[in-house]
């Protein structure tokens, strides 16, 4: 079935190119690994960029989504984001954010790899203004590029020390910002 086809493919390249890398993984891995044959790889995707944009797009989408979710469980406070990034951090498969390390491997700030990050990191900057806008903040765009800077730091720290701890030390710098 080409759709289930494309599902497994996609879900192996999500879970390969975010434990290994964009760059370190090949269609030969990507096929062994999926089961998907390659006639079946290029009816769905025209190359491997292809897919890796396919895969943040949807990266994308989940993560806002678990991210808006988590943060309403938490009465959609915006120091409530620090939490979900807490519970997130404390994963054992955590491996940092998969939007800096694919602008990281990619580098070329021109690449659609990087726009798509960037994208999602704008996306996730007016998600913050929103939450801040709401719980009556003054300034909430300016705020919202602040706590921003507060998570991509928590994001890199929490996989350089393995911990959850960056988290909580970002919340507690965005709570005296919001003071």
């Amino acid at each position: 079935m080409p759709t289930r086809a494309r599902e497994r493919l996609v879900q192996t390249a999500e879970d390969l190119f975010y434990a290994e890398g964009i760059r370190a993984v090949g269609v030969e891995r990507l096929l062994e690994v999926s089961g998907v044959g390659r006639a079946s790889f290029y009816r769905h995707f025209a190359s491997k960029d292809d897919l890796v944009e396919t895969v943040l797009t949807e990266r994308d989408q989940q993560w806002r989504q678990a991210l808006a979710e988590g943060v309403a469980a938490r009465g959609d406070h915006p120091l409530a984001v620090f939490d979900f990034l807490a519970e997130r951090f404390a994963r054992a498969d955590y491996r940092g954010c998969a939007f800096i390390n694919a602008m990281a491997e990619v580098g070329d700030a021109d690449a659609a790899v990087y726009r798509l990050a960037r994208a999602h990191k704008g996306a996730v900057t007016e998600y913050l203004a929103g939450l801040l806008e709401k719980a009556g903040h003054a300034s909430s765009a300016t705020l919202a590029k602040q706590l921003m800077l507060l998570i991509d730091g928590a994001l890199v720290t929490a996989l350089r020390e393995r911990s959850a701890e960056p988290a909580l030390r970002a919340k507690a710098v965005a709570e005296a910002l919001l003071g």
